[in-house]
Formats: structure tokens, sequence, C-alpha cells
């Protein structure tokens, strides 16, 4: 045994199978020489019964006084009644990121999801969390990983916020499942980036043009009665695509589509006499229960989108997305004065501050009613000062 320095672990010899060498002055410190020529620090100690080593570090990259160092620091641990090897092996076995995701598809997103939903959160594992918090053990990852995740996809801010919304629900799902302390949920209060709302509303001439490159489709059979009678359908109803593609004819009552499920849960849809006068006019095909056809036997229309963009193109209307049909929808019922509450209840909307998005195009129907009272107003105040003004003695 001697001293361990610089000097003294470059002397050792490399030997056929590797050995271990003590230091003189520190009990449990010590250098492993292998048959290679590396050459390792270490520290050997006992909890209990049993013996433990753990590796340092590789000489050359730490210098034997900064392996000392280090060494009297894992020993200070160990007298104090910690197990330094214990808690590397259990970091190195601690689930990662995406052992959190694969947990959290299968235990929770199967279970308490809707199909879309569930999508969106494959989709934003797959392609933005996996490739970039993936390895991380979850318990080591910190405020500063997500804000910098974040950061990186400044460029398309809504993908952005959806995906540090994710991480929030996943680290708190992490806390619940004992794989992170409580409280500790580096996501918590992101600021997110500023998103710029796309609300396109179709005017009344737009809503005219698109009216006649419909009727004209339909005609010419460019298109299929059930591609029409579909986007005809968002437009009377104010509803979800994936709620009219889905639609099925045991949901249809002479007033209302009783849907079962939908994205805000069970939901019964107002049904106006001109989109039931659609529905009655579509062909039914026997063992199809799908109000909407597509080309495969017994299965609805799945994609609306290449037909509504030659039609769109073709009404002059290329930057109307489908869902800017329900925004028409909804833009119009405000405009004709029906209250907030009674819209919330149609359109489907889970609370009243996605409804109260479209207040601002009641504008013209409160003018008109404040002048309104104004007028009514005006005329008994002009009237009573018109009468001769009494002095008082």
């Amino acid at each position: 045994m001697f001293k361990l320095t610089k000097r003294s672990v470059e002397g050792l010899a490399v030997e056929a199978k590797d050995y271990l060498v003590w230091d003189r002055d520190m009990r449990g410190f010590g250098v492993r020489v292998y048959p290679s020529g590396k050459k390792a620090y270490l520290v050997q100690y006992r909890i209990g019964r049993r013996t433990r080593r753990i590796t340092i570090g590789q000489h050359g990259v730490l210098t034997a006084e900064a392996a000392r160092i280090l060494a009297t620091q894992l020993l200070g641990d160990v007298a104090r009644g910690e197990d330094p090897s214990a808690t590397k092996q259990a970091k190195r076995r601690a689930p990662t990121v995406a052992g959190l995701c694969d947990r959290f598809l299968e235990e929770y997103v199967e279970q308490h999801c809707k199909p879309t939903t569930a999508r969106d959160y494959h989709s934003i594992i797959r392609r933005f969390i996996r490739p970039r918090l993936g390895p991380i053990p979850i318990a080591e990852v910190t405020r500063a990983d997500v804000v910098a995740f974040h950061h990186a996809l400044r460029e398309t801010p809504y993908q952005a916020n959806r995906a540090a919304s994710m991480l929030s629900k996943l680290f708190n799902l992490a806390e619940d499942w004992g794989l992170r302390q409580a409280g500790s949920n580096p996501a918590r209060r992101i600021k997110k980036f500023r998103e710029e709302e796309k609300k396109r509303y179709l005017s009344d001439d737009e809503q005219v043009r698109l009216g006649e490159v419909l009727a004209e489709a339909l005609e010419e059979g460019t298109e299929s009665i059930y591609v029409v009678s579909a986007i005809l359908l968002l437009i009377y109803t104010g509803c979800r695509l994936s709620e009219i593609l889905t639609l099925r004819w045991d949901y249809v009552t002479s007033h209302h589509l009783e849907l079962p499920d939908s994205k805000t849960g069970r939901r019964r849809i107002p049904l106006p006499r001109e989109a039931y006068d659609i529905l009655m006019e579509l062909p039914r095909e026997e063992n199809n229960p799908f109000v909407i056809l597509g080309d495969v036997d017994g299965q609805p229309l799945v994609n609306l989108q290449k037909p509504w963009r030659r039609i769109r193109t073709k009404a002059g209307l290329e930057d109307v997305r489908i869902h800017d049909l329900r925004h028409t929808y909804a833009s119009v019922a405000m405009k004709d004065g029906i209250d907030p509450f009674t819209l919330k209840e149609i359109m489907g909307h889970k609370n009243l501050t996605t409804t109260l998005r479209y207040a601002h195009l009641a504008d013209d129907a409160v003018q008109r009613a404040a002048g309104s009272v104004a007028a009514r107003l005006a005329r008994a105040v002009k009237k009573d000062t018109r009468a001769p003004l009494r002095l008082v003695k």
C-alpha cells in the first residue's frame, strides 16, 4: 500500500487481470487497474453486513487529488448512514420521461380521454416530448428543462403551449404515482406564448356564394350528395365536423340530434326544419347506420377536407376552414340577438367563457337596443321639459 498520487497511479503495471490497489492514508479509497490499461478510482465501504463499491471516475479525467476529495465526500455520506452505491443504482433504474409517457397513454388516456383528445396527446408525445425530454429521469427534470423545451417551440406558439400544458399534466400524474415529490411539478405556471386566435366568419355575400357553389356542385355531380349535405348541416346546425361525420340515423329525431357522446359529453342538438329536410332527402344504405356515407361499405365519410378545398376555391373562400362554418353560425346567432346562455347550449360549449368570445359580434344589436332605450327616455324627458317652469318664491 502507498499513497495514491498522479505519479504512483501512472506507475502501476498493467497485468493480464484487473486488480485493486488501496490508498495508504484513506481507508476505502483505491484504484482499479484494467488489462486495457484503464485505471479507475473507487470507494469501498460496508453497509450492515454487505460490502459495496462505487466508481468515482477514470484516472486522467480525474486527478488523484480530485478523486480523493470525492472519496472523502462519499465516505462522509456513508458515515451519516447513506448508501451512495444504492442511490446511484436507483438513479439508473429511475423511470424516464419516455416511461412516464407510456404509462400516461396506457393508464390515463385510454381510460379518461375521447379519441380526438387521445390522438392529440399521442401526436404531441411522439413529435415533441419524446425527442427532447424522453431519456431524462422523471425526478431530474427541472423547471429550466421545461422552459427550454417550451422556448424551442416558439415558432409554433399554439403547439408550444399545448405541449407545455400536457407536460404539466404528466408531472401532476407523476406526483400522484409517487414518481416525484408532491408540489415539484416543473411545468407549473410556465408563461405561455401569445396565440393569434383564428376566427373567420362568412359575410352575407360569402354565404350566398358558398350556397351557389354547393348547389352547382350537386347539380353537376362534381361532389356527392353526402358531401354537400354534410357542409349544409354544418352551416344550419353549428355542429362540430366530427359530430356530423359520425352521425347515425338512430340519433336523429324530428326536432333534435341526440348524440350519446361528443367533445363535451352527451349532447342534444336542436334540429331546425332546414336541416331536417336535408336529412330526409339523403339516400340510406341497408346495414349502414351512418348518415353521411363514404366509399367504404358500412362506414361514414372520413375525409371532408379534400372536397371542401375544391368547393371553397370555387367560391373564392380559400382562407375559410371547415370549422369557420361553426364560427359563422355563432356569429349570426349573436347578431340576431340570441343571448349567450342560450347559444352556449346550442353550440355545446363546456363553459360560458367560450361562448362569450363571440359577444363582440352583438355590438350592432346592443347599439340598436341602447338607442331604442335612449329614444324612449328622450321622448319622456322632452315631454316634461316642454311644460312651463314655475318659480318658487
